[in-house]
């Protein structure tokens, strides 16, 4: 049987998708004080704010705010260690990495991919940590429950990984590119509903969560951990439950959809960027 040119054309460059998203991961978990460091942000939230805030903001039913916070700390988690896991690529850029591999026989979206492959997985994995920390705030978890918050997560990571990757193929040094994702993530975050309820919200503040396209990711991963709660009503009329887009709430499938579409935008245009790289 013979290879045609265009199937073993495609073979390397699904090996090289593999390579590449090998060293992300491997690149991860070498560094155990990256993944000690990313859980110290989402825990203080968690266990700082939530437990301190949940006096002033009280309960409904049997959900409190820190049941509420925890699934926009779990997205917190996925949402700066995917931003930041394409800091690889500027680093490899300054230290001449970058170009052995972008002259290296494959496509560079095959490469591009890779890393965003591996940054998807590196922030699920991160995000997946957190699950540990539920039954601490009084959740309840299951393996089902665990599967859809990791299809979810995933989800998200792949759109954040992907538009970090396009940042980082504008931005040429570490100290640039460190200073724009911080301008850029504390928004993201905050106008997200990871922190707060996305109901009663005045006008212009309700406008800029539904601008940001996080939002429409953690949604989801709050609506599958709160789903298995057996939630009294009141509690979703007090905290609310989904993002209400022209006067219609969306459903889960949407709101993935949203992100998918979110993440795939910023990867082609990425590789369109390193295909102009020289």
């Amino acid at each position: 049987m013979t290879t045609t040119p265009t199937a073993l054309r495609h073979s390397v460059d699904l090996a090289a998708v593999y390579i590449v998203w090998q060293r992300e991961l491997i690149r991860f978990l070498r560094t155990k004080t990256r993944i000690v460091t990313g859980l110290v942000q989402p825990i203080l939230f968690l266990f700082v704010l939530g437990v301190g805030l949940t006096p002033l903001v009280g309960t409904a039913g049997n959900l409190d705010f820190t049941k509420f916070v925890f699934p926009g700390v779990v997205a917190m988690s996925v949402l700066t260690t995917a931003i930041f896991s394409a800091v690889s690529i500027v680093w490899d850029r300054e230290f001449g990495f970058l170009r052995e591999m972008l002259v290296a026989p494959v496509r560079r979206g095959a490469i591009i991919t890779g890393k965003a492959l591996g940054g998807t997985t590196v922030a699920t994995i991160q995000g997946a940590i957190m699950l540990v920390f539920a039954p601490a705030v009084g959740l309840r978890i299951t393996p089902r429950l665990v599967l859809e918050v990791l299809a979810a997560s995933a989800l998200m990571a792949f759109g954040l990984t992907g538009f970090g990757i396009f940042v980082a193929s504008r931005v040429a040094r570490m100290e640039s590119f460190q200073m724009v994702m911080q301008f850029l993530l504390f928004p993201m975050l905050f106008l997200s509903g990871a922190l707060f309820p996305l109901e009663g919200l005045p006008g212009w503040l309700a406008f800029l969560t539904r601008l940001n396209p996080v939002t429409y990711a953690v949604d989801p991963i709050r609506r599958v951990v709160l789903a298995g709660q057996g939630l009294a009503p009141e509690a979703f009329s007090r905290f609310g439950s989904g993002v209400s887009l022209f006067g219609r709430t969306l459903d889960i499938g949407w709101e993935l959809a949203i992100t998918f579409a979110f993440g795939a935008t910023f990867l082609v245009a990425s590789i369109r960027a390193f295909g102009r790289l020289e």
